[in-house]
């Protein structure tokens, strides 16, 4: 087999010329909306003490050397979340970032080790004003593109139609028979025992070690994800708390957080939240997690104390991240990530 030419290749570049030049106008697009809605663009530094505090996310490590050559380590931001928050505790109220983040052990067709986030917080709104916001992005990007639809592998999403709103309970329901909520106690503890007999009776694969995280995760991603998104976008809501580290949890059921995210097509293209502003909590979350990676990946992250010092003094404010390469990718009918990414990381 005669292996592929590289990106640079003169005709290679000019197959994919037609769609970064479309990414180029959705960038701008972008831009333009975020500023006609008063919102700042800021930059936020990719070197950061804690590359995030999730179980399953692998960062970049590197280190800075001082003048007297001291070494001391950081890491490539997975976000740039915890310094958005900061500025939003410094006064801050309407601001979004789009740049380059970086997450290790992850290549495909969805995914690359370099990509493009777009981050934007609202102080004193609820999440739901996140929601409103996708709708219109999407409905953008595809005019701007010049697309009457979405397709990914053979699936199908109008772009311009209002989201379906279905909340992770209802979907496991839906798609798998679960009751998801009956694995849930009212303080937000999880009952493994139950969700793994419930997974035996749907008839879906288990192993003596999962853990609940594992059981909801397989659910998830076999019974759930494939149906999301089509013929019109899907907006996936009220996760369990212990799915949403980041989110503060539903006045309307303790049980659940303030977390969605949007799907098109199947694809995951955003994670948004009413953000958890209880330092003290997210404290013990991040715990949590950073205990769940070392048992299953032998490592772990600091804490940022910076950021949860800033978290408790932070306003109540809604935050979401968006995939915009994959959001390109999308609006542009590519079949990979890569098409619409200038210049790829080169596979070893």
């Amino acid at each position: 087999m005669t292996a592929a030419s590289p990106w640079w290749t003169p005709h290679v570049h000019a197959d994919r010329r037609p769609r970064l030049m479309l990414r180029n106008k959705l960038t701008a697009a972008l831009r333009d909306w975020f500023a006609r809605h008063d919102f700042i663009e800021v930059e936020a530094a990719a070197l950061q003490v804690s590359p995030g505090n999730e179980a399953h996310l692998a960062a970049f490590a590197t280190e800075v050397i001082g003048p007297d050559g001291a070494h001391s380590p950081l890491y490539l931001h997975t976000s740039p979340e915890f310094a958005c928050k900061k500025l939003l505790a410094a006064g801050e109220r309407r601001i979004f970032s789009l740049g380059a983040v970086y997450r290790n052990r992850e290549r495909g067709p969805l995914h690359h080790p370099e990509f493009t986030m777009l981050e934007w917080y609202r102080v004193g709104e609820t999440y739901e004003s996140l929601m409103r916001d996708c709708t219109d992005l999407l409905a953008l990007a595809a005019t701007r593109a010049g697309a009457t639809r979405f397709s990914f592998r053979g699936r199908v999403c109008d772009p311009f139609a209002e989201p379906e709103r279905l909340t992770v309970a209802d979907a496991f329901t839906r798609h798998a028979g679960i009751d998801l909520l009956a694995t849930v106690a009212a303080d937000g503890g999880t009952d493994r025992d139950a969700l793994h007999a419930a997974l035996i009776q749907a008839g879906l694969r288990t192993a003596s070690d999962d853990s609940w995280a594992d059981l909801f995760s397989r659910v998830l991603v076999e019974k759930i994800e494939p149906f999301l998104g089509q013929r019109r976008a899907t907006i996936l809501c009220e996760y369990p708390v212990a799915e949403a580290a980041l989110a503060r949890p539903s006045p309307r059921d303790p049980r659940v957080a303030e977390r969605f995210e949007l799907y098109c097509c199947g694809v995951e293209l955003a994670n948004g939240f009413g953000e958890l502003t209880d330092a003290a909590e997210q404290r013990r979350r991040f715990i949590i997690e950073m205990d769940e990676k070392e048992r299953i990946y032998g490592e772990r992250y600091p804490l940022d104390e910076d950021f949860l010092a800033a978290l408790a003094v932070m306003p109540q404010a809604s935050g979401i991240a968006l995939g915009f390469d994959r959001l390109a990718m999308l609006a542009t009918g590519a079949h990979k990530i890569e098409d619409v990414i200038w210049t790829p990381v080169a596979t070893s």
